[in-house]
């Protein structure tokens, strides 16, 4: 991968750092459509998976940045992604809370803060569908997603719990 091309990774993700509503889960149809659908340099699966992989590690929820990068271009290409989802979104948190704080109680960061709710609920139903899509095809895992979504929403059960019945269903070759 060339400078120029590590360059627009790194750049992409400046513009979906400053976009990211919610954290950065919530522009992976954007980073889909840019890594897989405009560059190729991904495929929907391993997409899926590498999401997959960073949301069931350990550690912060934005790791599924890195390891995007990671596959696009290695150690650079992690770097890249992730010096450009973290940087912008950290200087302008700082900045939007000293002057959030000052100001909480006025009408319009009050307004601002409720709108906030919708649309983050928005950008994960986004993230939710494209995640689905490698299983689309299969009612099994089509099954497997609606249980998970109604259990996760009516309950308060670990999602670990969720996690090991969807391995072992994947294991015994039902989804």
């Amino acid at each position: 991968m060339s400078w120029a091309d590590l360059f627009a990774l790194f750049w992409h993700f400046v513009v979906l750092s400053l976009l990211g509503v919610g954290g950065a889960i919530t522009t992976a149809p954007d980073m889909h459509r840019y890594l897989v659908v405009e560059q190729r340099w991904l495929t929907d699966t391993t997409f899926s998976a590498s999401v997959a992989l960073a949301q069931a590690a350990p550690g912060p929820n934005v790791l599924f940045v890195a390891v995007l990068g990671y596959n696009v271009a290695g150690l650079a290409g992690a770097l890249a992604t992730m010096a450009g989802i973290l940087l912008p979104s950290t200087v302008l948190a700082l900045w939007a809370t000293r002057w959030g704080r000052s100001r909480r109680e006025t009408r319009g960061v009050r307004a601002f803060t409720l709108g906030l709710a919708p649309l983050t609920i928005g950008l994960m139903v986004a993230t939710s569908w494209l995640l689905v899509e490698p299983a689309r095809d299969h009612p099994g895992a089509l099954l497997l997603v609606a249980f998970t979504a109604v259990v996760m929403s009516l309950t308060r059960i670990s999602p670990m719990w969720l996690m090991a019945l969807g391995a072992a269903v994947g294991a015994l070759g039902l989804a």
